[in-house]
């Protein structure tokens, strides 16, 4: 890709098991197949490396999504498209980022927690109904829904493939991507 790329930040936003991962893998994989220039800030990786220590508190939660913010606004602004898959549950702290970065897209993976439940590979929501997982978003804690994403998926009614291409249809609208020539 040429060095007139314009740098965004795609945050998804969902419920554990929402399948912010598989839509953000699947866009990866087509935005590299473009030449796109990308950075990939997934969740569960980053406070492994990044946020280590972070407990699931309403302060290291926002704590967490800040640092994830700082390091998103770092590589937006020298062009580089930032795809960032966490909870992130609270609204006024995901704005928070918006504002400080300002080229951002929120993909909201509105999948309802019944169907996320059905999808657990790990077990995390029986363990957080039972008590043994606290603060768990979407049971024991709070996910505050965005008002106004710029793209919402809905995984329980959509495939991989429709999801993906509404994220990237939304990049090329706003002029984040070239749009793509069909041969």
């Amino acid at each position: 890709m040429s060095s007139e790329q314009r740098g965004v930040t795609v945050w998804f936003t969902g419920l554990s098991g929402a399948g912010k991962t598989t839509i953000n893998d699947e866009l990866t994989k087509r935005l590299r197949d473009r030449g796109v220039n990308l950075e990939v800030l997934d969740g569960d990786i980053v406070r492994t490396n990044l946020t280590k220590g972070l407990g699931f508190s309403k302060e290291d939660r926002d704590e967490n999504v800040r640092r994830i913010g700082f390091v998103s606004n770092l590589l937006t602004r020298n062009g580089v498209i930032v795809l960032v898959a966490a909870i992130s549950p609270y609204r006024a702290i995901r704005e928070e980022v918006r504002d400080r970065i300002g080229d951002f897209v929120e993909v909201y993976v509105s999948t309802p927690v019944e169907v996320c439940e059905e999808r657990d590979v790990k077990g995390l929501y029986a363990k957080a109904r039972s008590g043994e997982i606290k603060q768990f978003t979407g049971i024991s804690d709070p996910y505050e829904a965005p008002k106004n994403p710029e793209v919402n998926c809905e995984t329980h009614k959509e495939s991989l493939d429709e999801s993906v291409n509404k994220v990237i249809g939304k990049l090329e609208e706003m002029g984040y991507l070239p749009t793509a020539v069909v041969a």
